[in-house]
């Protein structure tokens, strides 16, 4: 009846989409709750490199059922384009094996032109979407006017309701952006064409998940995105615009509290971000380069669906323990120690001044509270056990185990799946 949920602790980019590969490993199922082909999971397996976007990262491994929820927004052309590339790769990626749910929301073109004729107009640069039309998406969700993905069972009468949303939404982008959506004449076929190839995958994911719970299987749940970018939680208004929290997981699938046993989040080593937004322990310059890399390896913080550069600081405590007691938290795990490898010394902010926490839109004026603490000169790639690693890296995950009032049970300390360390495994 196991289910164990990964979050990120972040603004994401932490590294959930390994540790999935990792811990898919030994489930019958993972399901993907929120977002659309805004995120992105990088899974390296041995020389091969995935990067995926929609399809949970489980989809490695052979034996696990992979499974797209209701929370989630779906953007036909890409779900299918990965699924070529991944059929192309060798994978079994058939209606046997994934599953959409009926409930998702579907992305069309008038979404991604709203999309980006709103991001021009906010002030500031705005919010740094991705221009992919996932929050118009959700807009439209909320507003009840949505498309769901149930509706591809008819494909005919599916393509016609996307060119009625489009036409509707093309005289609203005329009349108050001057501007058109692309190709629209022959945006029927297109759509039916899609609903045609992916009607044999839609399912009740809800039904199916807690059939699996009730006998015993085990399902894992994998957010994209990260707790700090969550629509009601997070440092708003520069957030995504579902739920990437333990309670996201629960709504976003369909299912009930009562099977959890692993709640387990996320956290790089440091603190990333990409787009517009707060964040207080950023540094620049040469240290953030160190931190970055050069973006040849792809590993390096570079986004995994816009290329972008992020944006690099020190880990910040204090928001790790607000992901932790927002999500509560059983365990962290920790990802990318080994960049940390040469650093001294390094910091990390414990605490901001009473009240910062309140409203995470207040974020930026907050000060932090750094500790200082010894680096290790020590390349940490090779260790696979706790006490294998430097003494110097054991007292930073103990402070960062303090400071989350979590404990940390898996160290990653390099992109392959054989590097990462599980303390309760570990001598």
């Amino acid at each position: 009846m196991p289910l164990d949920v990964i979050v990120g602790t972040q603004w994401g980019d932490e590294g959930k989409g390994r540790i999935v590969d990792l811990l898919a490993a030994a489930a019958d199922h993972v399901a993907r709750f929120n977002g659309g082909d805004n995120a992105g999971h990088t899974v390296t397996s041995g020389s091969q490199v995935f990067r995926l976007h929609l399809i949970p990262s489980g989809i490695i491994h052979a034996r696990v059922g992979c499974l797209l929820g209701g929370g989630m927004v779906i953007n036909p052309a890409r779900l299918l384009a990965e699924i070529d590339e991944l059929s192309a790769r060798g994978l079994d990626v058939s209606p046997e094996r994934l599953r959409l749910s009926s409930a998702a929301h579907i992305l069309t073109p008038a979404h991604a032109a709203r999309d980006g004729a709103e991001e021009a107009l906010r002030p500031g640069g705005g919010l740094g979407t991705t221009r992919r039309g996932i929050g118009p998406a959700y807009a439209d969700k909320a507003a009840r006017l949505g498309i769901r993905a149930g509706a591809m069972r008819d494909p005919t009468a599916f393509g016609r309701q996307i060119e009625t949303d489009c036409r509707a939404a093309a005289a609203r982008l005329e009349r108050d952006h001057a501007q058109t959506i692309p190709d629209l004449g022959s945006v029927v076929e297109t759509y039916a064409a899609y609903a045609e190839r992916l009607r044999p995958y839609l399912a009740d994911v809800g039904a199916i998940l807690d059939r699996a719970l009730s006998a015993g299987e085990t399902v894992l749940a994998e957010a994209a995105q990260g707790t700090l970018l969550d629509l009601d939680h997070g440092t708003y208004p520069y957030v995504t615009s579902s739920h990437p929290t333990y309670a996201g997981a629960l709504q976003g699938l369909g299912i009930g509290p009562r099977h959890t046993r692993r709640i387990i989040g996320v956290t790089k080593a440091f603190q990333t971000r990409v787009g517009s937004g707060p964040f207080p322990t950023e540094v620049h310059g040469g240290a953030a380069q160190r931190l970055r890399g050069s973006g040849e390896n792809p590993w390096d913080e570079f986004g995994t669906t816009t290329g972008r550069p992020r944006r690099c600081g020190w880990l910040d405590g204090a928001l790790l323990s607000y992901a932790a007691r927002l999500n509560g938290l059983t365990e962290l795990a920790i990802t990318k120690l080994d960049i940390l490898s040469g650093i001294d010394p390094l910091r990390m902010n414990t605490a901001y001044e009473a009240g910062a926490l309140e409203d995470l839109s207040e974020l930026q004026a907050a000060i932090p509270s750094y500790v200082d603490m010894p680096g290790w000169p020590d390349d940490v790639r090779t260790c696979r056990s706790w006490r294998s690693l430097p003494s110097a890296a054991r007292d930073y995950v103990e402070r960062v185990q303090s400071v989350a009032g979590v404990p940390v049970r898996l160290i990653s300390v390099g992109p392959e799946r054989e590097q990462i360390i599980d303390r309760e495994a570990a001598t």
